[in-house]
């Protein structure tokens, strides 16, 4: 006999309008795959890190080197795959050049996702 989980769903019932209206809402398949490389960004404690601290300020790699205690190298690595994935831009001021968040969409997924482990 079969162990039947306690959250399983017992009935075979077909919510058909629910079904039909999800289905209606539900984005394209890449979307999802989108959403899904988005977060990936996040699942680096680097790479938050950095997106941390360029949310309290613009800063250059030599700056996130010395704060996270790593290498230039290492820290333009991070900020190449962040930068692809549009969470951070930069700017060119002479030779130097200045990261940030790309936009306040970042700051507010990582305000909300900080929100959110503190509960």
């Amino acid at each position: 006999m079969k162990k039947k989980h306690k959250f399983s769903c017992d009935c075979d019932v077909i919510h058909e309008d629910v079904v039909r209206r999800v289905r209606s809402a539900m984005p394209p398949t890449g979307v999802f795959g989108d959403l899904a490389n988005l977060y990936k960004m996040f699942s680096d404690n680097t790479r938050v890190k950095i997106l941390w601290a360029l949310s309290c300020s613009s800063m250059c790699v030599c700056d996130l080197a010395v704060l996270l205690g790593m290498t230039k190298s290492a820290i333009s690595h991070h900020l190449r795959s962040l930068r692809l994935s549009n969470l951070v831009k930069y700017t060119r001021q002479g030779k130097i050049v200045y990261y940030s968040l790309a936009d306040r969409h970042v700051k507010d997924i990582f305000r909300k996702g900080f929100e959110h482990i503190k509960e």
